[in-house]
């Protein structure tokens, strides 16, 4: 099959605008890991089953492997390496995760952090049940939850104090 003509994008990734020409069809997914060499965001089904590519858009949580690199033209993408500070200081969330032991081999770990961020903007008050069910696009082969809920519900109540953004 041919190669589609390129579209030229111009995004800002982690707060640094860039522009890129990329194929109609790649995915958002594949662009951050093999053009600009984002390796955080991990693939892991390509279906949107597993949530292990979650990245910010505009401050709401997407899969990446569900949308195209030219649909993000003159958006805004965080990604998991966005998150921390440019000193290299652990967002809240990142530090709730360690803190709570929230990960395991952690293939999962930066879509779980990104989507519980987007927890925290949206509920962030949430009792363990209802980010349990949040988290059902998220999955962990690994670990029973119970780290990940509690370093989702600590990363929330420290994000609310000021301590950091979603």
């Amino acid at each position: 099959m041919a190669p589609l003509p390129a579209i030229r994008i111009e995004i800002e990734v982690n707060g640094k605008p860039m522009s890129a020409e990329v194929e109609p069809r790649l995915l958002l997914a594949s662009f951050l890991r093999e053009h600009l060499r984002l390796t955080g965001t991990h693939v892991g089904c390509d279906t949107t089953q597993c949530g292990c590519c979650v990245v910010h858009l505009d401050g709401e949580a997407v899969k990446a492997c569900t949308i195209f690199a030219v649909q993000v033209n003159g958006r805004r993408v965080t990604t998991i390496e966005g998150l921390a500070d440019p000193d290299g200081g652990l967002h809240p969330m990142q530090q709730a995760f360690q803190d709570h032991h929230g990960l395991q081999c952690g293939f999962c770990t930066p879509g779980m952090v990104m989507m519980g961020c987007d927890i925290a903007r949206r509920l962030p008050d949430a009792d363990e049940m209802t980010v349990r069910h949040q988290l059902e696009g998220n999955i962990c082969r690994c670990t029973g939850y119970r780290g990940i809920v509690a370093a989702v519900q600590d990363g929330a109540r420290k994000m609310a104090e000021g301590d950091g953004d979603a």
